[in-house]
């Protein structure tokens, strides 16, 4: 399965610095790692989040791959609109997601704060 996740800079340094191989792990007041079905989806949140709101005001579209049969055993949660699916990985489950993961992690998208305004008008 295709997933994608929305990070901002400071995250996707950390990637790049796994070998494109891993997401950092979660915060202690972030108990759940949420990839996204929809592209669409993690775009809107690097749009109309990370860019608006990182400190250096850029967002980034993450896209990676996970093996079906091990991504079965999360559930699919709806958190807005119909496309607005993510999965819920519990953050203790987080490293053992990853070493499913099928290939490296890449840089599909990116948006900048003048550019995710731009886009709203």
């Amino acid at each position: 399965m295709i997933l994608y996740r929305p990070v901002g800079t400071k995250e996707l340094d950390l990637i790049r610095e796994s070998g494109w191989t891993r997401y950092p792990p979660r915060l202690p007041d972030q108990p759940i790692f949420y990839p996204v079905l929809e592209e669409e989806y993690a775009c809107q949140i690097a749009r109309d989040w990370n860019a608006k709101y990182n400190d250096d005001r850029r967002g980034y579209v993450t896209r990676f791959e996970v093996e079906d049969e091990f991504i079965r055993r999360y559930e699919v949660h709806t958190v807005g609109a119909a496309r607005h699916r993510e999965l819920w990985v519990p953050a203790e489950e987080q490293e053992e997601f990853q070493g499913h993961f099928l290939g490296k992690i890449e840089v599909i998208g990116e948006y900048s704060g003048d550019r995710a305004e731009e886009e709203q008008r």
